[in-house]
């Protein structure tokens, strides 16, 4: 691979593809915070720079409010010419029911088998032989975000994991600060759930709970320390009286609070910000335990359309969303890798950093999202929203939590 610098790399003359005649596509998302509009907007200027509209169909709040919106418009007859999901199985009846057309032609085309890694991102996108989606970024939810200035006021070191972590919670809330910034959603509470799993229980406890559905597993020794880890995470949050995840973000941003547990895509957050990582604040991979990222992130697909113009044209914007600049873009904005293994992020802060050294050891593993239904992870959100809003103990919640694994598809 030819390594150019990014400035370079942006300014070169590349010729994108271009449609036969002009379309305007609507394309429907969630990405509405500070950070994740910056990304989507270098989206939206690639496709408009090949003589085509892009269309903004943001719809706020959480993907676990815009999905059911986005699938009632395709399965009603009034389909959106792009919409994102998560990597997983999100999508995976609306493309059994012949709802969302398949980029096959454009895939051979373009060579993805060749340059996205890991390969797990197109076999997520594939069913029945045939690929149905565009991954554009790889999202790892197993990161702890932390406050440098808030633990300096605190009088104590920045944790290097998640021990040290709950050991500065007393010093924190002495000094005024919430320990643990957590939105109150479950999707929310629910990732932090599977950090620890991780980050704590490592990748053996994992795989075998989340991608075995080993419920013996579930209900032992090795999960009921994540619990305990659980217990925890939820008396430090106490105080944490926000919503959205992002706004999470700005309080450890702002020093209200010592750290997050949230993706990559805090990254966003932070820059639009203007803080520095390593500076400003510290970003521990696994929680400061294993280093290992799961291949979260977002993907498009692309119902199918009789309009022959927007058709031809959703074969353009599948191009432009995997072509290298494009990629490197849109990645140092939203904070997340890219899904191209060939591209150059000599820009990348110190936190891309990290998780594009994890990447390269191979340390990458499915998420969550990929190894269970859409219906699971609606009920383990569901349990991890109860734990935090009741004084459910961490016993209980186990065994629920077992029940659930044993019951998983």
């Amino acid at each position: 691979m030819i390594r150019r610098s990014l400035a370079a790399l942006l300014a070169a003359s590349v010729v994108l593809p271009v449609a036969a005649r002009a379309a305007d596509l609507e394309v429907t998302h969630w990405w509405t915070s500070g950070g994740e509009a910056a990304a989507v907007a270098e989206l939206a200027k690639a496709f408009d720079a090949t003589g085509n509209k892009w269309v903004d169909g943001a719809i706020a709040g959480s993907g676990d409010t815009a999905r059911p919106i986005m699938v009632s418009r395709i399965t009603g007859g009034d389909p959106m010419a792009a919409t994102q999901f998560n990597h997983g199985r999100q999508a995976e009846e609306l493309v059994a029911s012949g709802l969302m057309r398949n980029l096959d032609e454009v895939a051979a085309a373009e060579n993805w088998k060749d340059v996205i890694n890991p390969p797990s991102l197109l076999e997520g996108c594939t069913l029945d032989g045939h690929l149905y989606c565009v991954p554009v970024n790889i999202h790892s939810w197993e990161w702890l975000w932390l406050s440098n200035q808030a633990f300096a006021d605190a009088g104590v070191a920045v944790p290097t994991n998640w021990d040290e972590f709950v050991a500065a919670g007393p010093a924190l809330e002495k000094a005024g600060k919430v320990p643990l910034a957590l939105g109150q959603q479950g999707w929310q509470m629910s990732g932090l759930f599977k950090d620890l799993v991780l980050g704590l229980g490592g990748k053996d406890l994992y795989l075998k709970v989340y991608g075995d559905k080993d419920s013996d597993l579930a209900g032992g020794a090795d999960m009921a320390k994540v619990f305990k880890a659980l217990g925890d995470a939820r008396t430090l949050a106490k105080g944490s009286n926000v919503q959205n995840w992002n706004e999470a973000t700005a309080m450890v941003i702002s020093g209200k609070a010592g750290g997050q547990a949230m993706g990559d895509w805090a990254q966003g957050e932070f820059q639009v910000a203007g803080q520095v990582a390593g500076k400003d604040y510290t970003c521990l991979a696994g929680l400061g335990g294993a280093q290992y990222i799961t291949t979260g992130g977002d993907a498009f697909y692309f119902p199918a359309l009789e309009d022959e113009e927007k058709s031809k044209a959703q074969e353009v914007l599948a191009e432009v969303m995997l072509s290298p600049e494009t990629q490197v873009a849109f990645n140092l904005k939203k904070g997340s890798l890219p899904v191209r293994g060939d591209v150059n992020l000599e820009a990348a802060n110190d936190c891309m950093k990290k998780g594009l050294a994890i990447l390269k050891e191979g340390n990458v593993l499915k998420s969550a999202d990929e190894l269970l239904s859409p219906d699971t992870t609606t009920q383990l959100n569901d349990l991890m929203s109860e734990f935090f809003s009741t004084e459910l103990t961490p016993e209980d919640a186990q065994a629920r939590f077992a029940e659930l694994i044993a019951s998983a598809d």
